[in-house]
Formats: C-alpha cells, sequence, structure tokens
C-alpha cells in the first residue's frame, strides 16, 4: 500500500474527525442529518453539508488510497445489474463482484443491452489485467454476446440461481438509496459507489471468513488501515 497523501491543510476540524464522519456516512445506512446529530452528541459542532462536502473531497481520496484485491487467474467473476431511477428515469448500475464478495467494478449506465455489458467486461479486464476462471450471470443474453467478443475463451455460465452473489451485492446500496430518497444525478451516483464500495471492501469480511472471531479480527485490521490511509500528511 502507498503511503498517504493526503493533506487536510486549511481544515478547521482535526482530520480524525473528518475521517470518523467519512466513515459513518459510507460505512452505515445514515443521512447527512443523522451523521450531523451523532457527531453533535459527541460534542461536534458541524453542518450537514460540511458531512457532504468531506464525503465528496475526501472520500474519492481514501478509496484510491485503499489496498486493492490483487487479481488471479482463479477468481470467479459475478455480473449484474440493477435499476435506479434518477429524476424519474431508469438507469442501470452494472457490477461485478468476486467469489468472495468484493466488489471488482460498477457503472452507471442509460441501457441494458449488448453494448453496455461489454463496456462493464472492457473496463473489468483494464482494471484487473487479468482473466478470470469464469464468469457467472443471469439469463441476460447481452452478458453472452459481450462475453464471445471480449474474452471468448473464459468459460460462462448463465444461470438465475447460480448468480445470487451478485445479486445480494445490490443489497446495501439500496438501503442507501431509500435513506437518501434517491439519487440525483448520473454523476453523484457513479461518485457514491466508488466510494461506498471501496469502504465496504475493505470492511466487510469475505465469505470464507463467517465466524465470530474470523470477523471480528478482520474488522480491527480493517479499522487499523482505515487510520492509515487516512492519516494527515507529515
Amino acid at each position: 500500500m502507498s503511503e498517504p497523501t493526503i493533506s487536510y491543510k486549511n481544515h478547521r476540524f482535526p482530520h480524525q474527525i473528518i475521517a470518523h464522519a467519512v466513515w459513518l456516512y459510507f460505512q452505515f445506512p445514515l443521512s447527512l442529518r443523522l451523521v450531523e446529530e451523532m457527531l453533535l452528541e459527541r460534542g461536534i459542532v458541524v453542518s450537514y453539508e460540511t458531512i457532504r462536502r468531506w464525503g465528496r473531497k475526501f472520500g474519492a481520496a481514501y478509496a484510491k488510497q485503499l489496498r486493492k484485491k490483487k487479481p488471479s487467474r482463479k477468481d470467479i467473476w459475478h455480473l449484474d445489474e440493477v435499476a435506479i431511477s434518477i429524476r424519474g428515469r431508469k438507469h442501470w448500475l452494472w457490477r461485478a463482484v468476486d467469489q468472495d464478495g468484493y466488489v471488482l467494478d460498477e457503472i452507471v449506465q442509460t441501457r441494458r443491452d449488448t453494448r453496455s455489458a461489454k463496456r462493464l467486461l472492457v473496463r473489468l479486464l483494464r482494471k484487473q489485467g487479468l482473466t478470470p476462471k469464469r464468469i457467472v450471470t443471469d439469463k441476460l443474453r447481452s452478458y453472452g454476446a459481450a462475453r464471445r467478443d471480449v474474452m471468448p475463451a473464459v468459460e460462462h455460465r448463465s444461470h438465475k440461481g447460480l448468480n445470487n452473489r451478485a445479486e445480494n451485492s445490490h443489497v446495501p446500496l439500496r438501503k442507501r438509496e431509500r435513506m437518501m430518497q434517491c439519487f440525483r444525478s448520473v454523476g453523484g451516483l457513479q461518485r457514491f459507489i466508488s466510494v461506498f464500495s471501496a469502504v465496504r471492501n475493505l470492511f466487510v469480511a469475505p465469505h470464507h471468513k463467517r465466524s465470530a472471531l474470523a470477523t471480528h479480527i478482520h474488522r480491527i485490521r480493517a479499522m487499523a488501515q482505515w487510520k492509515v490511509v487516512t492519516a494527515a500528511i507529515a
């Protein structure tokens, strides 16, 4: 992991408070006003608009600093798309997760077709640098057509029941969508999910670490890494 390069210069609050507010907002299904109230209970008077600005500025910086999972040719990519309404217009959030539930990439698009599926696969290949062992999708034919163009040698399993991992990955965002009373722009949604998923990738234990002790240890290590990532530069 690279050394922290985040500067809090010209901010009157200590970096610990800023990082804590951003963590509360992206880790838990809380509105900005609820985060404001939680900080007030600790004697910290800050407006929800300031917390919004912190989330937009520092959330993106934190996401870039978070450790990325090393890709492997043994990875299995689960792909799925979910409809999201933005100002009354339907959009599609395309998401890819691996066998551990780690979010690999996601992109907001206006269509649910082969071109959109192909764009997701191309982004994945560029970011991961490796092809997966297989991809798993639902019955949407666009995935098969895109896979034949982008990665024809990769095994593709298409079955509704096999793709629960990708479908379940939408649940946390659905909770946030209700709390935030919908998203207001495509750009705003794309910015939010880039930080939201990076934080979840850090704090949510992989599926193979579901014992109470393993989960506890994972959370302790995640919080330690979060403190390193959000530390002020020397």
